[in-house]
């Protein structure tokens, strides 16, 4: 099998000319091609088209890939390299000419995540690593921040927009962020979030709900660059478990012991 090294830097142009599809469809963008998959779940045309685009140029770099997508154009399970996509990280932003969007794709192998690529489309800016390797931020190697101390954090999260069942303790957690951190703020993108922790421009990211295509490239990053990732219990599962909590090494115990009060 080849390293995780190659997969990443072969999947590099893949991921950029998906991105750049993005930015030209946007250019010209007719909210009536969107289409509901659920309450503020949306999808259009381009996300889907970015999304084939990706898996045919993933499977041209190893053909047996196994594939986690979010829009379901390819679904396959058990190989020993896996690709996690989004193509469209950031959907209602790029419905609403909101310049925060992203592809995003997580790379694993035998059933570890080892690499990750994040592509944030407006301001052109291509993060990416893999096992050992640091994280590059257009070529140039970043790390998270060196703030000790969540007095000196900025904090970024994302709003819950379909499972609103735990949104006491979320709020409660976000008014200690809002009394006690430098501020908090909120892109619409999970992916654009983790790749700013890992560059060391936020400290803290938390969420609950998401999927797995919305943070396996991000998780992995955060950790790739010195970062720490957990679930709320402060444990592994958060790929699949649906809650996650990613911050600067500095201030994980801090900012943990809050999301264990509450949650």
């Amino acid at each position: 099998m080849k390293s995780a090294g190659y997969y990443i830097e072969a999947a590099l142009p893949v991921i950029r000319s998906a991105g750049e599809f993005i930015r030209e469809q946007r250019r010209n963008f007719n909210r009536s091609a969107v289409e509901h998959k659920g309450f503020n779940d949306l999808v259009s045309f381009v996300d889907k088209e970015a999304e084939r685009m990706l898996v045919e140029g993933l499977e041209k770099i190893e053909p047996d890939s196994g594939f986690i997508t979010e829009e379901q154009t390819r679904t396959i399970h058990d190989r020993a390299v896996e690709w996690i996509i989004d193509p469209l990280d950031g959907t209602t932003n790029f419905v609403h000419g909101v310049p925060v969007f992203c592809v995003s794709v997580g790379l694993r192998i035998d059933g570890i995540l080892s690499g990750g690529i994040i592509y944030e489309i407006n301001l052109d800016e291509c993060f990416y690593g893999w096992s050992g390797s640091g994280v590059l931020l257009n070529g140039v190697p970043v790390k998270t921040s060196s703030a000790q101390k969540m007095s000196d954090a900025l904090v970024v999260t994302g709003f819950p927009y379909t499972n609103f069942t735990r949104l006491k303790e979320y709020m409660e957690v976000f008014d200690y962020c809002m009394k006690n951190t430098h501020g908090v703020r909120r892109l619409g993108s999970a992916a654009a979030d983790l790749a700013y922790v890992a560059c060391g421009r936020f400290e803290v990211f938390y969420e609950y709900g998401l999927n797995a295509w919305d943070i396996a490239a991000g998780a992995f990053l955060v950790q790739e660059a010195g970062g720490l990732v957990t679930d709320f219990k402060g444990g592994d599962n958060f790929l699949f478990g649906k809650e996650i909590v990613a911050t600067a090494p500095g201030v994980h115990a801090e900012f943990l012991a809050e999301i264990k009060k509450r949650f």
